[in-house]
């Protein structure tokens, strides 16, 4: 009995004329990875048993968090690979299609957004910016403070209030310089995205996260993102900062959503 497959679509790129994917990716299921070609574009593809993918299939599995983990990592191995040989559209994770017609009139349908923004991206790369901050670097000079004589009650009160507003303080005095590192970076970058806080828990880190932010930086000025991201740490001590990439344009490919139609990424019902 022949095994009933679908389409997991992987990412968007321009047709390389009769071309094939890069040889040797596998995907989510350890599949060939292949193109799908149509209207000047290629979908980079695998077929993957619907026993294993099917709606109900996929629910189980989102809450495994190890099999989560490690199919997430195949899935943009994927794009990373294909990236390297040519432009990519990122497509999000779990994007399903029932057989390779329907990806071809997707491509189809959605040219125009397709191509727009490989136009928009060409030449250009995603580098991320992660910002740490002990908040105890930013917090003022208890000296500042005048204590005065009260009671123990007004005392404690008081001590509550500052420790209160001394957070306060810290905190904005620590985004201040974050967006002062952000202009600096913005400034070199056709693009920004601003990501929200990662978990504490879950991304590993003590202090505040005061910016998580992807910048789409042109090619020619890979050398210099580089560079002054190394001049910001020199001048900003009590901050430490994280560089990633480069990367595919994730943050930056998601094309415009038409009335009534969904989006290339999400799954067909």
């Amino acid at each position: 009995m022949t095994e009933t497959l679908a389409t997991w679509l992987y990412a968007v790129t321009a047709d390389p004329g009769g071309g094939t994917a890069p040889h040797g990716l596998t995907g989510v299921a350890d599949e060939p990875v292949r193109l799908v070609q149509s209207a000047g574009l290629a979908a980079v593809v695998g077929s993957v048993p619907l026993t294993d993918f099917d709606e109900n299939a996929l629910r189980d599995h989102l809450e495994d968090l190890e099999w989560l983990e490690r199919t997430a990592r195949a899935h943009h191995r994927v794009i990373n690979g294909v990236a390297r040989h040519g432009q990519v559209i990122p497509l999000r994770f779990a994007t399903l299609y029932h057989d390779d017609d329907r990806v071809r009139a997707m491509l189809r349908e959605r040219r125009d957004d397709f191509t727009a923004t490989l136009r928009r991206v060409a030449g250009r790369t995603e580098w991320g910016v992660k910002a740490y901050v002990d908040p105890r670097s930013f917090l003022p000079d208890p000296e500042e403070r005048d204590g005065g004589d009260q009671s123990p009650g007004t005392a404690y009160l008081l001590r509550r209030r500052a420790q209160r507003q001394d957070q306060e303080t810290a905190h904005l005095r620590a985004t201040e310089r974050a967006e002062e590192i952000h202009a600096s970076l913005a400034a070199l970058a056709v693009a920004t995205a601003a990501h929200p806080p990662q978990d504490a828990a879950l991304a590993a880190y003590e202090g505040w996260m005061v910016l998580n932010n992807s910048y789409l930086v042109p090619d020619e000025r890979t050398e210099e993102f580089t560079r002054t991201v190394t001049a910001l740490r020199e001048r900003h001590p009590a901050v430490t900062l994280e560089l990633s990439g480069p990367w595919p344009p994730y943050s930056f490919t998601a094309p415009p959503k038409p009335a009534g139609e969904p989006r290339p990424q999400e799954t067909p019902s």
